[in-house]
Formats: C-alpha cells, sequence, structure tokens
C-alpha cells in the first residue's frame, strides 16, 4: 500500500468537521479561518514505542493515548480542543494494526469534537507525533507562572495507577489479575481533563498536567512562578487499589514520582477556593487539595503534620 492510500483508507472519513477549517487533509498544508475573538493554544507530543508505552500495547490503546497526552496539555490551559495533525511512523504497512489504531485515535477525536486535519506518514520505528490546536477566549487562558504564595495546591482524580500499571508489567511488582486489569485502563487509556480545565480557567492562578510525575510537575510551576510549596502527604488522592497492592511509604513514592497520570496539577488564591470547588462538583470532577504554595523556593513535605524528606525524582526523557 502506497503512502497516499494507506492516508486515504485509515484517515479521510472522520465526521467531525470545523467551520473555521477551510482545507483539510489531502494539500501541502491545512488552512484555518482566523477566529475572532480567540486565543488559539499550540502543543505537540511525541510518543515512542518502548519509551512512553510498553512494546505490547494494543494499537487501539496507542492511537488513544498519542491524543490524550496532547489533550491534556490543551486542558491544563484551560482551552476546548478543536483540531489536530498526525506524524505516523510505522515499520511496515499492517493494515489490521492501522485500523485499530484508527479506532482508538477517532474515538477520542469524536468524544472531544476535535478534527484531524493533516499531517505525515512514514516507515521507521513506531512513534506518533501529535500537534494540537485549542481555543480560549481572548486573553483567558492558564499558564504555569501565575502562582503566589498563599494559593492552594489542587489535584484532579488519583495518582499513581498508571505508573504501578507500568511496574506490573515490567515484572517490579506482582499484582492479581483484577487488580491489574482495574488499573491498566489508566496506563493505556487516559481521560484528559478537558471538561475540568475550563472550569478551572475561571478560578485557578496556574495549571499543569501530571505527565512526568507530581513532584517534577510541580517543580515546574513553581520554577516558573518563582514560588516554593509543601505538599501534604496524608492528601494524596491514592486508589484502593494502590493502597492495597504497595506498602503506604511505596504508595505515597510512587504517587509523587510515578509518570503518566495525566491528571491536573492548579493553585487558586483564598478567595477563589469555594467556587472553585463548588464549579469542579458540578462538572462532576474529582479534587483534592494536596498542600499550599510559599515563597520558600523549594518544595517540601509534610506526614501527620510534621516535615518528612522523600525521594521528589520523577519521569527524566534525558537521564
Amino acid at each position: 500500500m502506497k503512502e497516499f492510500d494507506l492516508i486515504k483508507q485509515f484517515f479521510t472519513n472522520q465526521t467531525v468537521k470545523h467551520k473555521e477549517v477551510k482545507l483539510g487533509i489531502g494539500d501541502d498544508c491545512a488552512v484555518i479561518a482566523p477566529i475572532e475573538k480567540q486565543n488559539i493554544v499550540i502543543t505537540t507530543d511525541t510518543l515512542v514505542a518502548g519509551v512512553h508505552f510498553p512494546l505490547n500495547t494494543s494499537p487501539r490503546a496507542i492511537g488513544h493515548k498519542a491524543v490524550a497526552v496532547n489533550l491534556s496539555d490543551i486542558a491544563a490551559m484551560g482551552a476546548t480542543p478543536s483540531w489536530i495533525s498526525l506524524a505516523l511512523t510505522v515499520p511496515s504497512v499492517d493494515e489490521g494494526w492501522l485500523s485499530e489504531f484508527g479506532a482508538g485515535f477517532f474515538e477520542l477525536c469524536e468524544f472531544y469534537n476535535v478534527q484531524l486535519i493533516g499531517g505525515d506518514t512514514t516507515q521507521g520505528p513506531l512513534s506518533i507525533t501529535i500537534t494540537a490546536h485549542g481555543l480560549t477566549p481572548k486573553d483567558s487562558y492558564l499558564t504555569r507562572s501565575g502562582a503566589s504564595a498563599g494559593d492552594w495546591l489542587y489535584v484532579t482524580g488519583e495518582l499513581g495507577d498508571a505508573a504501578l500499571a507500568l511496574q506490573h508489567i515490567k515484572g517490579e511488582v506482582e499484582l492479581e489479575d483484577s487488580l491489574f486489569s482495574t488499573i491498566r485502563t489508566k496506563l493505556d487509556f487516559p481521560k484528559p481533563r478537558v471538561l475540568a480545565g475550563q472550569v478551572i480557567r475561571e478560578y485557578a492562578s496556574s495549571a499543569i498536567d501530571i505527565s512526568d510525575g507530581l513532584s517534577v510537575d510541580l517543580g515546574h510551576i513553581c520554577q516558573a512562578s518563582n514560588v516554593g510549596a509543601n505538599i501534604v502527604l496524608d492528601a494524596l488522592p491514592l486508589s484502593a487499589v494502590l493502597r492495597e497492592s504497595l506498602l503506604a511509604e511505596d504508595a505515597v513514592k510512587l504517587a509523587l514520582s510515578g509518570g503518566d497520570d495525566y491528571e491536573l496539577l492548579f493553585t487558586v488564591s483564598e478567595d477563589n477556593k469555594v467556587g472553585l470547588e463548588t464549579a469542579l462538583s458540578h462538572a462532576g470532577t474529582p479534587v483534592t487539595c494536596i498542600g499550599q504554595i510559599n515563597a520558600s523556593q523549594t518544595i517540601s513535605t509534610t506526614l501527620n503534620n510534621k516535615a518528612i524528606s522523600v525521594n521528589m525524582a520523577g519521569f527524566e526523557h534525558f537521564s
């Protein structure tokens, strides 16, 4: 199968169409009309086989995750995802694999009303690069640099399950089949917090998505905002599976340093705290206050109201 036949068969039958997309797949470039009173936010993420997902990951999960990790970045800016481009490198043309990859890919696109507008395909080791675009009202978006001393630190959902699933796959821990199947969906099919991002845009002072680990990504907020933070370890939202599978200390460490959560980590002032919690409750998004921002320019942790030292290392792309 030739490249353009592959594109036509697997990537041109999407039903989502945006009025601002004047020209999509099929030409040298896509054409997007300017959108009045809107900001366009743009992100690019690459997933490499054996690095960002295990080699035996199903193609449907790979397609889903490739979209999800990009939409998670869009969510962290408080934006609404709109369109994406895809650069897909595959070792060979495997029609069964491509069909399943496309099913996972477009399933999430359809759910979030995202249009694929172009990209590239080539032969080589498996990797997927997506550039995603989102929209926010003019001059209304979240960044990593707005946190101030006294702001409260929040996280959506639960932490550590995806990292635990990966440890099981690598043989580092042994889980019962029922427990593993429960948390593997967190690793293979993460759910980007798109609605939550749009809600917190009206309340939060800073935000980031948790991809490399809570401690590392909190460090990005602290560095960009020139602040420090204290994490209350007792408050970390840990799933029942994580609590049952590991010693308490190991569970906490995994919640701090494990990657692939794709939850939102954000800060909010005292004045906006109640409004934010109410709005997220109405949106059906679970959220937990896990600490507070301070002026120390360092990250500290407490347990039972006492200072405690823990390993804060997370995932690093280059070691």
